[in-house]
């Protein structure tokens, strides 16, 4: 399985940006969402939605009340919606996908700059 990330790009202090991740094929994850890692500092999750037992959101911190993350068509792929956004969410963003075994999958980083 696969996960393949669209969105990203660069965009000025207080744009909006979207990333979206699909699995290539269908499979029935517990979790999806996305982490970052900026230069020089840990990967971080970003946030994270229980796409098989009802949906509940987790946030990190420093996004809550700015990005929104939500599923598009079942369990197989994810919306992140980024609003507000500032030079500290520049980033590498990565999908990330759970499956109830405990398997994780990655998808490629796709990049997100914020200019101030």
């Amino acid at each position: 399985v696969q996960l393949q990330a669209s969105g990203g790009g660069l965009v000025e202090a207080g744009g909006s940006l979207r990333l979206s991740c699909t699995a290539s094929r269908t499979f029935n994850f517990w979790t999806m969402g996305w982490y970052r890692q900026a230069p020089g500092k840990e990967r971080e999750l970003v946030a994270s939605i229980d796409v098989a037992r009802g949906g509940s959101e987790k946030y990190a911190e420093s996004v809550k009340g700015r990005f929104t993350i939500s599923r598009e068509g079942g369990r197989n792929s994810v919306r992140l919606r980024m609003d507000s956004l500032q030079p500290e969410d520049t980033a590498v963003y990565y999908c990330h996908a759970q499956y109830y075994t405990g398997v994780e999958y990655w998808g490629e980083g796709t990049q997100v700059t914020v200019s101030s």
